[in-house]
């Protein structure tokens, strides 16, 4: 019988962690279909400057400089698994080369917009608020805790973004009715329009919406979006959800209004995490405070190795990957993001 040369897939998936994106299923699928040069099981650099030329494929998040791309004559495919896009690849050197830059980001996007919805719902009605009150023996009956209680139904829904997350939050919301304003300066407002929304700019956003959910990417224009003059705009009674990127926000003069109970906060992401345990933040009855997991679930660390799956094997039948993310080279280079531990 003839042999048959598999392509060579180098998988150097740190910070991210072969197991967790690969079930037992999933691996055996990549090892089937390819030569794995697994650098997790066994991290010799010497292996992947070996294997580098005769590579179909780079799954993970290395330094790749334009001097070490040159050397990959065969690559055709960088799989970032981590969920960013970092700065540390030659963008263009891979587009010249012909590579495509593919991320994982959108398997997130379902596990991130149900746990915004629900942060939206409870900042709504106080839920876990009040989890805390009765376990201190304080709780407060029937109307008495319900006080700055609202609806989400029929509500003013302010999404900063329409990218993966905002759309598939936008997907959710549908059943309660909602006037939804949008704004992304990266989309015309022929899409948006059609997408069901109203685009806006971010004063009106800020000002009408009664619930803010900030999906924004992280780039040297979105630095401080939301600084002391745009968080100031917001309604007294708004609940905003922070589950994008920290620098998008200033934080302290975000605290500083919450201090002063200007509005109600959800915040899943922090400039620094861990979030210091003497952080102000912690002591504010008006803040869900949660640790960075929104879009962490097995199912979506699962999906990732799936995709991989699915769009390499695509690739190496000549066709084009349709799951995972293709970076775009006229915004790629503009995100600032950092990995995920």
């Amino acid at each position: 019988m003839e042999n048959v040369t598999k392509p060579v897939v180098i998988l150097k998936p740190a910070p991210q962690l072969r197991d967790r994106i690969f079930s037992t299923a999933a691996l055996k699928r990549l090892n089937d279909a390819f030569e794995v040069i697994d650098l997790e099981a066994n991290p010799d650099a010497q292996l992947f400057d070996k294997h580098l030329p005769e590579a179909f494929a780079v799954v993970g998040q290395p330094d790749l400089d334009a001097a070490t791309l040159d050397q990959a004559k065969n690559l055709k495919a960088i799989v970032n698994v981590e969920g960013n896009f970092f700065p540390n690849v030659d963008y263009a050197a891979a587009f010249s080369n012909g590579v495509r830059v593919l991320g994982c980001g959108t398997a997130y996007s379902q596990a991130v917009a149900e746990f915004s919805l629900g942060m939206a719902l409870d900042l709504a009605r106080g839920i876990s608020r009040e989890d805390r009150a009765a376990r201190r023996n304080a709780e407060r009956y029937v109307s008495e805790s319900n006080t700055d209680a609202i609806l989400l139904r029929r509500a003013t829904v302010g999404i900063l973004g329409y990218g993966n997350l905002g759309r598939t939050f936008h997907s959710l919301i549908g059943p309660f009715h909602n006037e939804v304003l949008v704004y992304d300066p990266w989309l015309p407002d022929a899409v948006l329009q059609d997408a069901g929304t109203i685009p806006a700019s971010l004063e009106r956003t800020l000002r009408e919406s009664q619930f803010i959910f900030v999906f924004a990417t992280a780039t040297a224009a979105s630095e401080h979006l939301l600084n002391a003059a745009a968080l100031d705009l917001i309604r007294d009674d708004a609940r905003i959800i922070l589950v994008s990127r920290a620098n998008v926000v200033d934080y302290d003069a975000l605290l500083e209004r919450l201090a002063a109970g200007r509005f109600y906060a959800g915040i899943d992401v922090w400039p620094v995490e861990p979030l210091p345990s003497d952080s102000p933040f912690r002591s504010l009855e008006n803040v869900l405070l949660s640790p960075h997991r929104a879009g962490g679930i097995p199912e979506a660390f699962h999906s990732i190795g799936d995709m991989v799956n699915d769009d390499l094997e695509l690739m190496a039948a000549g066709l084009a990957p349709v799951r995972l993310q293709s970076a775009a080279p006229e915004l790629v280079t503009r995100y600032r993001n950092k990995p995920v531990s």
